[in-house]
């Protein structure tokens, strides 16, 4: 039998692969023809998200009552797919100040592979166990393990082998009926149809997985308190940008003036959750800080057992 006989027939069943003679001219198109075309495809894939949302939230609700009892949100993939997760998880502490082991982005070669692939890393499930068993994956912690084909083995390994140790498992992948979401207690399938390169799924697949890893990081990061309302009150400052938004966002939660919000920040080190407690709650910055540990860090919480009238 010829070398990859078998894997090439399993590829061909894959709609991620499909191949689609109706673009088999696209090169002898405009330039501006093949961006309209592409531009359209693109256009498919919100939809495509939109059917699984329901497996999505609850996945969601799962991974945010694990990750308020200490546990971390831990992404695994190989090629593109792996660098989505790692993508989502390094704009997780700017955003809502976690720390950096709390959610965390594992790609099959480790982190050279963000820029040239590891020849062979994704067939290996054990290369999987290893980088899991490194981060001392735990019940409290979940491990969303992504993939468009849905059989890529070091995605699989990582869901067979999080669950040995009892940890919260989902599988993300552009394929219906896929392996891995047949592994994983929550199968997410998000199917965007044939690529218009064939199966390239750097483009709808890859796509897809965005819209999927920012709805998880960002809800969970709701969930937990780490936003009040639509304002990242947990965000932090590292540049003049962020220390301008800093600024504007507690002049959007609090109307005060900047006189009062500069006062605020000072008093709690710049943390603009606290200082957002600081004026609205009437306290100071200790005491603040003190209402917020209360709450699990739940702004609105905070509010409710500040002396003045809680907003609403």
């Amino acid at each position: 039998m010829p070398p990859y006989t078998e894997l090439r027939a399993q590829l061909e069943t894959l709609t991620t692969e499909a191949f689609r003679p109706e673009l088999a001219e696209i090169d002898r198109l405009s330039t501006l023809d093949i961006a309209r075309t592409m531009n359209a495809e693109d256009a498919t894939v919100p939809a495509a998200v939109a059917g699984a949302l329901p497996q999505i939230a609850a996945a969601i609700d799962a991974i945010a009552a694990r990750m308020a009892r200490g546990g971390r949100l831990v992404y695994a993939g190989a090629g593109t797919a792996g660098r989505m997760g790692v993508l989502d998880a390094s704009e997780c502490p700017p955003t809502f100040n976690t720390d950096p082991a709390e959610v965390v982005g594992l790609i099959a070669g480790g982190p050279s592979a963000m820029v040239k692939a590891v020849e062979g890393a994704e067939d290996s499930k054990e290369l999987a166990a290893d980088d899991l068993t490194a981060l001392g994956i735990g019940p409290e912690d979940t491990v969303v393990a992504i993939s468009a084909s849905g059989r890529t083995p070091y995605a699989i390994g990582a869901v067979e082998f999080a669950r040995t140790r009892g940890a919260l498992t989902v599988g993300l992948s552009c394929n219906a009926g896929s392996a891995l979401g047949a592994a994983a207690e929550h199968g997410i399938e998000v199917v965007v149809g044939p690529e218009l390169l064939t199966g390239s799924t750097r483009l709808k697949a890859g796509t897809a997985q965005k819209l999927v890893l920012n709805l998880i990081s960002t809800i969970t990061m709701i969930r937990l308190g780490k936003t009040y309302g639509n304002l990242m009150v947990d965000m932090r400052s590292s540049n003049e940008k962020l220390y301008a938004r800093a600024r504007r966002i507690v002049a959007l939660a609090t109307g005060a003036p900047d006189e009062e919000i500069e006062a605020a920040l000072a008093a709690t080190g710049g943390e603009v959750k606290n200082a957002i407690l600081v004026i609205l709650g009437a306290v100071d910055g200790p005491r603040a800080a003190e209402l917020l540990a209360a709450a699990q860090g739940h702004l609105r919480a905070a509010l409710a057992a500040a002396p003045a009238t809680p907003a609403s």
